[in-house]
């Protein structure tokens, strides 16, 4: 054979060399799809978890008293009542109650969200003598459980005159260290170079965070919203410790004062239960987007 002959010869392989790539890929997607299949089931499991205990509630609470008091079946003896329901909207003032906790997270949300921006770009941006050790109080504040501080803020409150007013409910909630950390680790990851090309073009540091900045972290922005106005909606303690005055009232302490004289009353307290999640239900699902990629990009869901 000639030498010619010999290099057009097709090169001998092991049997089934060839056939290596295709079974790797298989093998990759059937591990890819068995991955998706027990995450989905895990998924779907935790999802059942969070939903049986809502749909218990729900339930509850269109029962009359004697069958939620007796552990009766999900639908009740005497069938389904709005008794409880009727109850609570006559008894208290619900709405009011709803319309202030509206108005008080819309307020806290919007004045945490600028006074963290504002930090979070200072640390990220700027230099400053103390900046290492002021950072590191914000990220050691973190840790800090709020309820540690609920008496030193009451003392505060209470030398300011501020108790039982609505300075005295939003002040105390406005800062969240965690959303400096948040939006801090966001503005470090905005090109620098945005920011030089604007203040060639004469822009001073307050024009570039307004036009440069802002418009580019949209959508952290948002998220962090949600979460700081979630996170305000179901505030407790706080507006419970610094609020007499009925008329003041958020929704989820509102709802504890429509206490009956006859003891625990299971079906008004799942309808309480009920009424306080339906706006936030109601929001995550205007907002369902934005939530579920603020927890994929803000830490809370990992990064």
């Amino acid at each position: 054979m000639s030498t010619t002959a010999q290099a057009r010869a097709p090169l001998a392989t092991p049997e089934g060399a060839a056939n290596t790539p295709d079974r790797v890929r298989k093998t990759g997607a059937r591990r890819f799809s068995l991955l998706n299949v027990l995450a989905f089931i895990a998924l779907a499991l935790m999802a059942i978890g969070w939903l049986l205990p809502f749909l218990w509630a729900v339930a509850t609470s269109f029962m009359t008293e004697t069958d939620a008091a007796s552990g009766g079946t999900w639908i009740g003896a005497s069938g389904p009542t709005t008794d409880a329901y009727q109850t609570i909207l006559a008894q208290g003032n619900v709405y009011i109650w709803a319309f202030n906790s509206l108005w008080t997270s819309a307020a806290v949300t919007f004045i945490t969200l600028a006074i963290s921006a504002l930090a979070a770009y200072a640390f990220s941006r700027l230099e400053f003598p103390g900046k290492s050790f002021l950072y590191g109080i914000v990220i050691a504040s973190i840790v800090v459980p709020p309820q540690v501080l609920i008496i030193p803020l009451f003392y505060e409150m209470l030398a300011f005159n501020l108790v039982d007013t609505p300075l005295g409910l939003i002040l105390p909630q406005v800062v969240a260290p965690a959303m400096v950390f948040i939006l801090k680790k966001f503005f470090d990851q905005v090109p620098i170079e945005l920011e030089d090309a604007a203040r060639v073009d004469g822009a001073g540091r307050v024009r570039v965070f307004w036009s440069v900045v802002l418009p580019l972290s949209r959508g952290i922005l948002a998220a962090v919203a949600i979460f700081v106005f979630i996170t305000t909606w179901n505030n407790f303690l706080w507006p419970f410790l610094i609020i007499n005055d009925t008329s003041l009232m958020t929704l989820p302490v509102g709802l504890q004062t429509v206490i009956s004289a006859y003891g625990v009353q299971y079906a008004q307290l799942m309808a309480q239960a009920v009424l306080a999640s339906v706006p936030l239900i109601v929001l995550f699902l205007i907002f369902q987007k934005q939530i579920v990629r603020g927890v994929a990009t803000t830490g809370f869901g990992g990064t």
